[in-house]
């Protein structure tokens, strides 16, 4: 089993065991979460050059806000967004080569369990366009044009809520995108990037 796929296993697992209360979350609510979110990439980014030049893409921290639409009793639409994340580029027996900002726009169709209660598991699964722009190039490659094309994939999202007073809640979550960018230097296909990151984040969560 991936190592990706095990928190989400875990909150899902929370979810099932949580039991049904009173509905919370009406159809035609809206909520506003504003956090902050760690992008961690994989531990193995793939590697360019025919698997040359293995790639490690280093970690980044930015504020988030998500807002969540619910179409029916506890099942919410979802659009997350957040500041740029900024991400060093290394290369094994090179160091630093680089630095990429990305955006994520991120939309999911998502489950609140047990939503009355003081503690609320949700789930969620959606679509992730991931945008890379200011590529920056600097050692081993310094002077080189580099490009990361943008990406579109699977997003699965967990979190549990704690509420807090009659309309707030802490929620600490988790998500996992597939993201992989195709890799060009100086205009040649050098590869593919597999970030295929874990998000981990907390927020505060205001429901209207």
């Amino acid at each position: 089993m991936p190592r990706k796929t095990l928190p989400l296993l875990a909150l899902a697992l929370a979810g099932v065991l949580a039991a049904p209360a009173a509905l919370a979350q009406s159809a035609g609510d809206w909520t506003v979460a504003i956090g902050a979110h760690q992008v961690n990439p994989d531990s193995d980014n793939g590697a360019l050059a025919g698997g040359t030049l293995p790639l490690d893409i280093g970690s980044s921290t930015r504020p988030t806000i998500a807002f969540e639409y619910f179409l029916r009793d506890n099942l919410g639409l979802e659009v997350l967004a957040a500041l740029p994340f900024q991400h060093d580029i290394n290369i094994d027996g090179l160091g630093r080569v680089g630095s990429t900002k990305h955006l994520p726009p991120t939309i999911s169709l998502q489950y609140h369990f047990n939503s009355a209660g003081k503690v609320s598991p949700l789930l969620g699964v959606g679509l992730n366009y991931t945008t890379f722009f200011s590529e920056d190039t600097r050692g081993a490659l310094a002077g080189s044009d580099l490009e990361l094309d943008d990406s579109f994939g699977l997003a699965l999202h967990a979190g549990l809520d704690f509420k807090v007073g009659e309309k707030g809640a802490i929620r600490v979550d988790v998500r996992w995108m597939d993201i992989d960018s195709d890799v060009k230097l100086d205009g040649a296909a050098l590869g593919t990037a597999e970030i295929d990151p874990l998000v981990y984040g907390a927020a505060y969560v205001m429901r209207f």
